[in-house]
């Protein structure tokens, strides 16, 4: 796997564009990668991306993919500083049980309603809804790491944990194609709720969590949610 560090030029008219529409931004990256992909590009790349707003600082723009990206592609001034791309595979097969580890996820919490099974026995696919509430939303984490191999270092006597901060980031948005009578101008409005955990996890079963670096955490992947990046903790 390969993980890129890109630093935004924040004078750049290109990248203030992308960074005000998670779509554009989307297909920005894409652009980085070989046409012809079977399946979705993103899906096929094993694309996950999140944008860090520093305090003080430039927007940094963090993406994971299989396959080493040509960042050249990118608009004339769209980065401060050439783009860094390390391989990173052997870092995650060093990763053993019990290892404990800094995270940092933006995610999109959400939970499906309405999927019960209709007359004919089949069942319903349902809709999502976000998670609003702090507690939902860590509930939400920890199920999702019972899942993929790991733990939220916590306080096993209190319904809290410890260690990991959840911040209210609102919302990321954008447009995107669409039929003429779904939005004005075939273009239908994004809307994600975005909450960013940041704290220490434990990990439970190795095989388990390296997909889920892999293949990231929640919806919304391709509007930038989901990556689950990790540092060793101190």
């Amino acid at each position: 796997m390969i993980f890129s560090r890109l630093i935004i030029n924040p004078r750049s008219r290109e990248a203030a564009h992308d960074l005000a529409d998670c779509q554009e931004l989307h297909r920005t990256i894409l652009s980085a990668f070989p046409d012809g992909a079977a399946g979705a590009p993103r899906e096929s790349f094993g694309i996950l991306f999140r944008i860090d707003y520093r305090q003080g600082g430039p927007a940094v723009l963090l993406v994971q993919s299989r396959e080493n990206p040509d960042w050249s592609a990118l608009p004339r001034g769209y980065l401060s500083a050439p783009a860094e791309s390390k391989d990173i595979s052997a870092a995650w097969n060093r990763i053993d049980k019990d290892a404990v580890l800094r995270f940092r996820l933006r995610a999109n919490p959400t939970r499906k309603i309405e999927t019960k099974t209709r007359v004919d026995g089949i069942r319903r696919n349902g809709k999502r809804v976000e998670l609003r509430t702090e507690q939902e939303q860590l509930i939400w984490l920890r199920r999702k790491g019972g899942d993929g191999g790991f733990e939220i270092v916590s306080v096993r006597t209190a319904p809290q944990v410890d260690d990991v901060r959840v911040s209210d980031e609102g919302t990321i948005g954008g447009l995107r194609s669409s039929p003429p009578v779904s939005g004005a101008n075939g273009k239908r409005r994004l809307t994600f709720a975005a909450v960013l955990f940041e704290g220490k996890l434990r990990v439970i079963d190795p095989v388990k969590f390296r997909g889920t670096l892999e293949h990231g955490m929640g919806s919304a992947k391709a509007y930038g949610f989901g990556l689950l990046s990790i540092a060793p903790a101190e």
